[in-house]
């Protein structure tokens, strides 16, 4: 579905990332985790048509995304949901998802989408003549997957999804995520919480200073003593 090969990326500076190869098939969830400054983020903006390409390639479904523009790349079926949610704090909750469905034409598709949104997160439809500014973190947090589920995309890209949550705020987000995923998006995502995060994922990349360091499933990961000492805060 996904296949990132040999790329080195930078912001206009020194190279962040370097000859890193990542690779998602329809319906995973794949975490990247590894130290702060490895270059999780940046993988995820290169996708997206934040950062400057040196070389490699980057490819969905076989045709590159280098080169596009952001809302090209949302209709190629790809959403970000960046670091910190980035909601529009004044608008609603509906507003908000609304937003969301900015490349549908017509009314009823978007009709159609939120009402998938609101079974999906029954909280949001409770509060969707509230404005977003007044709701908890983990509301939220769920409003901005929402409005990037908006498009019904098959690649969901989260940068630290549980920053700033309660254990049982994340717990439900992560569980929300794997509803997700068995709905046939797939999800590359940037996380603080390795144990969680791997615990939920198909697959999991360990980065280190912009370099592929390890990978695995989730389950390995876990497993694996070096991981288990560098990134999991085990003795």
């Amino acid at each position: 579905m996904l296949s990132i090969n040999n790329l080195t990326a930078s912001y206009g500076g020194p190279d962040i990332i370097h000859d890193v190869e990542i690779h998602i098939e329809e319906g995973e969830i794949v975490t990247i985790i590894g130290p702060n400054g490895a270059g999780k983020s940046t993988i995820l903006r290169s996708i997206f048509g934040m950062t400057k390409i040196k070389k490699g390639e980057i490819l969905f479904f076989e045709e590159s995304l280098i080169g596009l523009r952001a809302d090209h790349i949302i209709k190629r079926g790809i959403c970000y949901v960046p670091q910190g949610r980035s909601i529009f704090a004044n608008m609603t909750v509906q507003e908000n998802l609304e937003m969301g469905g900015f490349i549908h034409k017509n009314r009823n598709d978007v009709e159609k989408n939120l009402q998938l949104i609101y079974e999906k997160f029954p909280k949001l439809a409770a509060r969707k003549n509230q404005k977003a500014k007044t709701m908890s973190g983990g509301e939220q947090q769920m409003l901005a997957i929402g409005r990037a589920l908006m498009v019904q995309p098959k690649l969901l890209l989260l940068d630290e999804p549980s920053i700033g949550l309660s254990p049982k705020i994340v717990q439900e987000v992560f569980q929300k995520l794997t509803e997700i995923s068995k709905n046939g998006t797939a999800i590359l995502m940037v996380e603080q919480n390795a144990n969680l995060a791997l615990e939920y994922s198909t697959r999991g990349y360990v980065l280190e200073l912009g370099r592929n360091r390890l990978e695995g499933s989730g389950k390995d990961l876990l497993k694996n003593e070096k991981v288990g000492e560098l990134y999991l805060g085990k003795q």
